[in-house]
C-alpha cells in the first residue's frame, strides 16, 4: 500500500514530438519497427566537428500550432513544447473552457533552454562589431528554460503552478515527479508536464564532443546509439519533446477521460560523487528505484519492465546495469529492460518525457520495445534488454530511469490501471 492516503493519479494524455516521429503514433510505430532517427546533422555545418550526426526532428512544421510571427518569437525548444503540449491535450480531450484553469498548472522542464536563440544572437553581435544594437529585444525571453511553460500556459490560459525544473537529463521525469506531488496535495487537479530540448547546434555539439561524450561513429552513424552493447562508445544527441496530462482519478472520471494508466510514484536522489560520472555500482540509482517502487506503495517484484536511461556510454550502462541487479536480486532475471535511446537518441531534457511515454505506452499495449543496434553482448551488462525486436509480456508496473550530470537520478513508476 501507498505510504500515505493520497488521490490517485492517471495518465490521460500524451504528445510526442521526436526524431523517428512527428506525432504520438507515429514515434510509437517506430518504437515497434525498431526504426533508428539517426542521420547526418542538417542543422548547421558539421563536417568540421568529430561527431557528424544527431537525431534530429525530420521535417517540422510548426504551423499547425503556431502563426509566423509566434515562431519568430520562441526558441526551436518552445516551438516543439507547444506541438507536443497541443497533441497530448487534444489526447486528453480535454476542454479548458469546462475546466478552472486556476486548477491547471504547467511544468515544462528543459536541461539547456534556448541554445539556438544564444547562438543566433550572439552571431548577431560580432556580425557587426560587436555592436549590442544587433541583440534583438526578444532575446532573453526566448533563451530563458522556464518560458516554454510560460507561452503553454498562456496559449490555453491556465492559472496554476507553472515553472520549469532544470536537472540535466534528469530534468523532465523531475517535471512528472513534481507535478505528481502537486496533485496528491490537492494544489491541483490537471497538470500538463514534460520536457523539451533543442540543442543540435554548434556549440551543443561541440560542447558534448570536447568532453568526450558523444560518439564519434561517423562512418556507421546509423548503429551509433547502442545501449548495453560492447562497441558502445558513447551518446548520439537527439531533440524533441514529450507533454503528458495526468490529473487525479476524480478530476478524470467526472469528466469521462479515458485512462492509459496511473502515475503510482517516483523516487529522487542524488550521487553527490562526480559532476557527470555515475556513483560507482548505480547506487545513488538503487536508491531512486528503491524509492520509487515504496513510493508507489508496491514491492520489487511487481515490477515487470524498466526503460532505462541507457545512454550508450560505457559508465552508465554499466552502472546502470548493476542498480537493477543490486535493486533486484533474482527478479532482475524476470525483468525485461530496454533502451529506447537507441532509437530516438539521448533528448537529454527532454528523455524523461518522452521515455516515460513509452513507458505509458508499453503498459497500454503490454509489449516492451526493443533495444536496436545490440549485437555485442558486454560480459557486465547481461540482462533482458529486448535486443533488436519488441517483446510481449505481461507489465503490471514499471519504471522510467533518468540520470543527469550533477549526479541527479529520478525514477517515475506507472502502473496498470485497473478500475479499481
Amino acid at each position: 500500500m501507498p505510504k500515505y492516503n493520497y488521490p490517485r493519479i492517471v495518465v490521460t494524455g500524451i504528445g510526442a514530438l521526436t526524431p523517428v516521429g512527428n506525432s504520438t503514433s507515429e514515434f510509437w510505430n517506430s518504437m515497434m519497427e525498431g526504426r533508428s532517427g539517426t542521420a547526418p546533422i542538417t542543422r548547421f555545418d558539421a563536417s568540421e566537428f568529430d561527431t557528424k550526426f544527431a537525431n534530429e526532428v525530420k521535417n517540422f512544421d510548426p504551423s499547425p500550432f503556431l502563426n509566423r510571427k509566434e515562431v519568430q518569437k520562441m526558441d526551436l525548444f518552445t516551438q516543439f513544447a507547444i506541438a507536443a503540449s497541443a497533441m497530448a491535450v487534444e489526447d486528453a480531450g480535454i476542454d479548458f473552457e469546462k475546466t478552472d484553469k486556476e486548477r491547471v498548472g504547467v511544468i515544462i522542464g528543459s536541461g539547456i533552454g534556448g541554445m539556438w536563440t544564444y547562438h543566433n544572437q550572439q552571431q548577431n553581435l560580432y556580425s557587426r562589431n560587436g555592436n549590442p544594437d544587433r541583440i534583438s529585444p526578444y532575446f532573453v525571453p526566448m533563451l530563458i528554460s522556464d518560458i516554454a511553460a510560460g507561452h503553454v500556459a498562456i496559449r490555453w490560459g491556465l492559472k496554476g503552478p507553472n515553472y520549469a525544473t532544470v536537472s540535466a537529463c534528469a530534468t523532465s521525469s523531475h517535471s512528472i515527479a513534481d507535478a505528481l506531488m502537486i496533485l496528491q496535495r490537492g494544489d491541483a487537479d490537471v497538470m500538463l508536464v514534460g520536457g523539451a530540448e533543442a540543442v543540435i547546434c554548434p556549440m551543443g555539439i561541440g560542447g558534448f564532443n570536447a568532453m568526450k561524450a558523444l560518439s564519434t561513429r561517423n562512418d556507421d552513424y546509423v548503429h551509433a546509439s547502442s545501449p548495453f552493447d560492447q562497441k558502445r562508445d558513447g551518446f548520439v544527441m537527439g531533440e524533441g519533446s514529450g507533454m503528458l496530462v495526468v490529473e487525479t482519478y476524480e478530476h478524470a472520471v467526472g469528466r469521462g477521460a479515458k485512462i492509459y494508466c496511473e502515475l503510482a510514484g517516483f523516487g529522487l536522489t542524488d550521487d553527490a560523487f562526480h559532476i557527470t560520472q555515475p556513483a560507482p555500482g548505480g547506487e545513488g540509482a538503487v536508491r531512486s528505484m528503491r524509492l520509487c517502487v515504496a513510493d508507489a506503495g508496491l514491492k520489487l517484484e511487481d515490477i515487470d519492465y524498466i526503460n532505462a536511461h541507457g545512454t550508450s556510454t560505457p559508465f552508465n550502462d554499466r552502472n546502470e546495469t548493476q542498480a537493477v541487479k543490486t535493486l533486484f536480486g533474482d527478479h532482475a532475471n524476470k525483468l525485461i529492460v530496454s533502451s529506447t535511446k537507441s532509437m530516438t537518441g539521448h533528448l537529454l531534457g527532454a528523455a524523461g518525457a518522452v521515455e516515460a511515454i513509452v513507458t505509458v505506452l508499453s503498459i497500454k499495449n503490454q509489449i516492451v520495445p526493443p533495444t536496436i543496434n545490440y549485437s555485442s553482448p558486454d560480459p557486465d551488462c547481461n540482462l533482458n534488454y529486448s535486443p533488436n525486436k519488441p517483446t510481449a509480456h505481461r507489465i503490471r508496473a514499471a519504471i522510467s530511469n533518468t540520470f543527469g550530470f550533477g549526479g541527479h537520478n529520478a525514477s517515475i513508476c506507472f502502473k496498470e490501471f485497473t478500475g479499481e
